[in-house]
């Protein structure tokens, strides 16, 4: 077998230079929280594939359906065939979406592919043209994706010219608001919100008039943006503004979504329902499989045959969903991600503040297991450097956003034990990196 050097430089001779690539590590083979190289190093991996591998590395209730799966049917075809695993999918979603009336579905395969189906579905059934997004959103980077992407020029930049009929609007960033500076007394996360509605209020006043406007598009927690999470009143705002203006209120919880947060879809630490709702990532725990999900009413205005697609709806991959909320009932992984997250924030805040020099500030920050960590008052490539350092210790973690910011994104199931020494490993990494400065 050739060393792992020789096949990271075979990988970047051979493949496509556009992939960002965080290491430069060669794994054959994962367990749980774990994951090993060719050469046989062990690593912590605090990414679960960027929040993909919620019930951990080949979770043996998952492989099992996966090989059982495998030797009964491969292929189902959507536009051919009803298939039992998707069937049997949709009928164990149903009770898990935070409202009885998202009750019908479209299966694809990857988060950017669901955003442009929920886009598809949106402009179709209000004969309406544009989407309002908001700045540091991220939604994939698919040709139409890439046009409702803001979280960093290099996902579109030179691509041009894109979809068009696309708006961004403020995000209520409590952290780098400009304000913040300006007037302490008066800027709380909730004014933050209520600032960023009345902008939006313009938006649709000046650019985008609701008769012309289908969807406004929002993570409720924003991932690559920089684990960003905005005020209550925000998100209840948008919900009123579509009602009032007849626009359909999609959610993308391609990150977010499938127990990340403490709650099964992060809509619901915010009291409200989606028109349309989006998922991803950690619906099938590695497997690629993607859903969007919607009142019947709005999903029948579509006429059969404008949908589908080869892969859509994977029957593998729909056995691995399967398996995958049958971990989250057997393992009580909700309760496990809330006790782990009040672990992991007590352990980060106790540590973390302590290491700093003067005119350093930290946010540490998220719901459940999806924790960012902002530095302020340091150099840019910070947070890269902590990252590097993390390496060193055997640790994988990922950066996020235009900002120095850190986020922690490990399985669901992780334990007390591997909470521990993740806190651990993320604190002595900014130590060195401080020390460093």
């Amino acid at each position: 077998m050739a060393s792992a050097s020789k096949l990271a430089e075979f990988g970047k001779k051979h493949i496509a230079r556009g992939i960002g690539r965080s290491t430069e590590l060669v794994i054959e083979k994962g367990k749980g929280t774990f994951v090993w190289t060719v050469d046989g190093k062990k690593y912590l991996d605090l990414t679960t594939g960027i929040g993909v591998t919620s019930t951990g590395h080949c979770h043996p209730t998952v492989v099992k359906a996966v090989q059982e799966q495998a030797g009964q049917l491969t292929h189902g075809q959507v536009n051919i065939f009803y298939q039992r695993p998707m069937l049997e999918l949709i009928d164990k979603l149903i009770p898990k979406m935070p409202s009885s009336k998202l009750d019908t579905f479209f299966f694809w395969n990857s988060g950017s592919e669901a955003v442009e189906a929920a886009i598809k579905v949106a402009r179709h059934a209000t004969k309406k043209q544009n989407i309002i997004v908001f700045q540091g959103s991220y939604h994939g980077r698919t040709f139409g994706t890439m046009a409702l992407t803001t979280s960093k020029t290099v996902y579109s930049a030179g691509f041009a010219p894109l979809m068009p009929g696309v708006h961004v609007a403020p995000y209520p960033y409590f952290q780098q608001w400009a304000v913040h500076q300006a007037d302490p007394e008066k800027f709380t996360p909730e004014w933050c919100g209520e600032e960023a509605l009345h902008q939006l209020e313009l938006l649709l006043k000046q650019r985008s008039d609701p008769r012309d406007t289908a969807a406004i598009l929002v993570e409720p927690i924003q991932g690559e943006g920089g684990y960003v999470v905005p005020p209550k009143n925000f998100l209840i705002g948008l919900r009123r503004i579509c009602d009032k203006h007849g626009i359909l209120l999609i959610c993308d919880e391609v990150q977010s979504g499938f127990g990340r947060t403490g709650k099964m879809f992060a809509v619901e630490h915010f009291d409200i329902v989606p028109d349309i709702m989006v998922m991803a990532k950690g619906i099938a725990s590695g497997y690629p499989l993607s859903a969007i999900v919607s009142r019947k009413e709005i999903m029948d205005l579509q006429p059969p045959g404008s949908m589908g697609g080869t892969y859509s709806g994977n029957v593998i991959a729909c056995a691995a969903a399967k398996a995958t909320l049958d971990v989250f009932n057997e393992e009580n992984l909700l309760a496990n991600c809330n006790a782990r997250s009040e672990q992991f924030f007590k352990g980060l805040k106790e540590k973390i503040p302590e290491l700093l020099p003067e005119g350093v500030k930290v946010d540490i920050r998220g719901k459940g297991l999806m924790i960012g960590i902002e530095f302020m008052g340091v150099p840019y490539g910070f947070a890269s450097k902590v990252a590097a350092e993390a390496l060193k210790l055997d640790t994988i973690i990922l950066t996020t956003s235009i900002y120095e910011t850190l986020r922690l994104i490990p399985p669901l199931n992780i334990t007390k034990e591997e909470v521990d020494l993740a806190i651990e490993k993320v604190v002595s990494s900014i130590a060195v990196a401080i020390k460093n400065l």
